[in-house]
């Protein structure tokens, strides 16, 4: 089922999400988390942004012309970055749930990650480049930080009415989306 995206604004999309109790059936949520994402273009869905707040999301990171990682396709259930490492570089980055806004984003190179994958299997792995970059972005969704929360002050100021219009309901996107304010 394609779900509703969360637009900016939203109280949810800056909290804290909550741990999901160990053995907690996932199969459907995930399925449609993936499906939501696939219909908005994304390579990348957190739970808080179909207004869960649940430390789960899913990535379809593969696809990157540079990617070390051709099928890189996956749930994270309760993930935990263990280590950033590596120079920070910047890349323009977007968000489904902050739609027509770009901006460039400073992040570390790689990273070590522990998470249960759907099966409640546990995995400790090692990314980087933009597998890297996917992973770090969707997992500053569930520690309720959105990539405009990176930028400087004087970009924040730039992007303002746009990110006010967003919370209203005032923007143009090709995916079902749910606003915090109404027009």
């Amino acid at each position: 089922m394609i779900l509703p995206i969360v637009a900016y604004g939203d109280p949810v999309l800056k909290k804290v999400a909550e741990e999901i109790p160990k053995g907690e059936d996932l199969t459907q949520l995930i399925a449609d988390m993936y499906e939501t994402m696939y219909t908005a273009s994304g390579v990348g869905l957190a739970a808080p942004q179909i207004g869960l707040s649940k430390r789960l999301f899913v990535i379809d990171a593969g696809g990157f012309e540079d990617s070390e990682y051709p099928d890189l396709k996956k749930a994270f259930i309760n993930p935990v970055i263990v280590e950033e490492m590596g120079e920070d570089w910047p890349y323009e980055e977007g968000c489904l749930s902050i739609p027509g806004i770009r901006a460039a984003v400073e992040r570390p190179e790689s990273l070590i990650i522990e998470y249960y994958d759907e099966n409640w299997k546990k995995h400790k792995e090692e990314y980087s480049g933009m597998a890297a970059r996917v992973i770090q972005h969707e997992y500053d969704h569930i520690e309720g930080i959105l990539f405009t929360d990176h930028l400087s002050p004087l970009k924040k100021r730039l992007y303002k009415s746009k990110l006010i219009n967003i919370s209203k309901g005032i923007v143009d996107a090709a995916y079902r989306m749910r606003f915090p304010v109404k027009r």
